[in-house]
């Protein structure tokens, strides 16, 4: 059904996204792995919570200013990493940190940004914190000089996927043959002072580095592990470093003991491993697993504001959206951007009005009526015993 109104929730910027945008474009954003179970697992996993609302409280002034880090932002709404959002508009990157600084909250950057990050943070207000999503390749030193640029640039924080040892299976990239447009540049592997100077033009020669980056499958550093990773990282900066893409206790409890700042339950939108668990089913063990000694974020499926108060009741500190920024950069440039963020924003914000909270502190687990056994884990089967029930999900 077409509308001649502006957008009102994140389902219709979706529409508007898919209709302007080309196939190629629109497939490599919105495909999940395989047979997409995650991806779909991810927002309608969600449904399977409800609200227990609160009636007859003092609702009449309501905050969503929270800490990240140790530091104060004015929602627990931030923007997630994804790369090219020259695909979706050509102010890409630059206009998604305009939004973001106007919505008040965090933008993660990818490595894979179209856009330098020394002009990504250049379009902040001073107040919005940037964090630096960072790949490990083999080539180590090409991840080192993204860290010290983004360390020197003012960015607050690593952020360290590490469910990509090898990229995931798209199965709509692969039918449509995706490369991207080869105007697009991936800014970050290339000379700062070429790429930040008055003299850049877009058609330059691709460089050694950008042409290494643009193959990262077959580049990435797949030996990364907890114990030779986190060392190494933390050698080469002072900032936080956050791991992105941890969905058990198992590993959350690995990065408290090699001092991570914080986790992100993240199943990378679905684009990796097909079959894992939606991201808000395998927060709680994260979260009870962090047992307050790290900050648990979460992304993954989020087209709401309930679904942003779910997360926050089942202990998240922060979300993180991705394509529905991006949908937004489709529609409108920066201001769609800003429509998607405030959209949801406002959607928060009258989740807790209704449900009888005024600020983010007050939004715990007894608000969320949560699934009962809906997932079993069992310890491996050893000849002669009986297997052991490891979890109750």
């Amino acid at each position: 059904m077409d509308y001649t109104n502006e957008p009102v929730c994140i389902k219709d910027i979706e529409k508007i996204a898919q209709r302007v945008m080309p196939g190629g474009a629109w497939g490599y954003y919105n495909s999940g792995a395989n047979d997409e179970q995650t991806k779909t697992d991810n927002e309608s996993a969600f449904d399977s919570y409800r609200l227990h609302p609160r009636m007859l409280r003092d609702v009449s002034k309501i905050t969503t200013h929270t800490t990240v880090l140790g530091q104060k932002v004015r929602t627990p709404l931030g923007i997630a990493p994804c790369a090219l959002h020259k695909l979706a508009h050509a102010d890409g990157e630059a206009a998604t940190s305009r939004a973001a600084a106007k919505h008040g909250s965090i933008m993660i950057l990818s490595t894979y940004s179209t856009t330098s990050l020394e002009k990504v943070i250049a379009q902040g207000d001073g107040t919005t914190q940037y964090w630096m999503q960072l790949y490990v390749y083999q080539d180590r030193h090409v991840s080192e000089t993204i860290v010290r640029r983004a360390e020197k640039a003012g960015f607050k924080a690593i952020v360290l996927t590490v469910d990509a040892p090898m990229l995931g299976r798209r199965l709509v990239d692969a039918r449509n043959k995706f490369n991207p447009p080869p105007h697009l540049r991936l800014e970050n592997f290339m000379d700062p002072n070429v790429v930040n100077g008055t003299g850049y033009a877009p058609d330059l020669a691709k460089s050694e580095n950008e042409t290494f980056g643009a193959t990262f499958g077959a580049n990435g550093d797949q030996s990364l592990s907890w114990a030779n990773g986190i060392s190494w990282l933390k050698s080469i900066t002072k900032l936080p470093i956050i791991v992105k893409g941890v969905l058990t206790a198992e590993d959350t409890q690995l990065a408290i003991d090699h001092k991570c700042a914080g986790v992100i339950v993240s199943n990378h939108g679905g684009r990796q491993l097909d079959g894992a668990l939606s991201t808000i089913d395998a927060l709680p063990q994260v979260v009870e697993a962090a047992n307050d000694k790290i900050e648990v974020y979460m992304d993954g499926g989020i087209r709401k504001g309930s679904d942003i108060f779910k997360a926050l009741a089942l202990g998240a500190r922060a979300v993180f959206v991705a394509r529905p920024v991006l949908w937004g950069l489709a529609y409108k440039g920066e201001q769609g951007a800003f429509i998607a963020l405030d959209l949801l924003q406002k959607e928060l914000e009258l989740a807790m009005m209704l449900t009888g909270t005024t600020q983010v502190s007050e939004i715990d687990e007894s608000y969320v009526y949560t699934p009962v056994n809906r997932w079993v884990r069992h310890s491996r089967r050893q000849p002669g015993q009986p297997r052991k029930l490891l979890a109750k999900l």
